[in-house]
């Protein structure tokens, strides 16, 4: 089971990642004002996603992978926080965009898991 998590985790990384670059539309909507440059911004963290990601599969950067995860989850923290306050998401309900706020912790508590 904690290898299956392990793979589960780093395939929704380098999806996610990947992703950033298919389709950027919705992360670039994600970007509160006060941000700078959100289009390389999007692209630095789908970088991170994949790299991060695929560095959870090798034992010998494993650790410094999640804990790379960790800070990428506290780094875009103030994005979910900006969508969950933001009336520009109304077609998504509210309850759904303050639910992403704790999946951050878990998320966070996962990639723990392999530092």
């Amino acid at each position: 089971m904690n290898t299956l998590s392990l793979y589960l985790q780093a395939i929704l990384y380098i999806a996610a990642g990947v992703n950033h670059f298919i389709n950027p539309k919705p992360y670039l909507a994600l970007m509160p004002p006060y941000l700078p440059a959100h289009a390389q911004l999007v692209v630095v963290s789908g970088i991170a996603e994949i790299v991060l990601g695929i560095g959870l599969l090798f034992p010998a950067t494993r650790s410094v992978s999640a804990w790379g995860l960790m800070l990428l989850l506290i780094a875009v923290f103030p994005a979910n926080v900006f969508m969950a306050m933001s009336s520009r998401f109304k077609k998504i309900p509210a309850w759904l965009r303050w639910a992403r706020l704790p999946l951050q912790g878990l998320l966070i508590w996962w990639a723990y898991k392999y530092t």
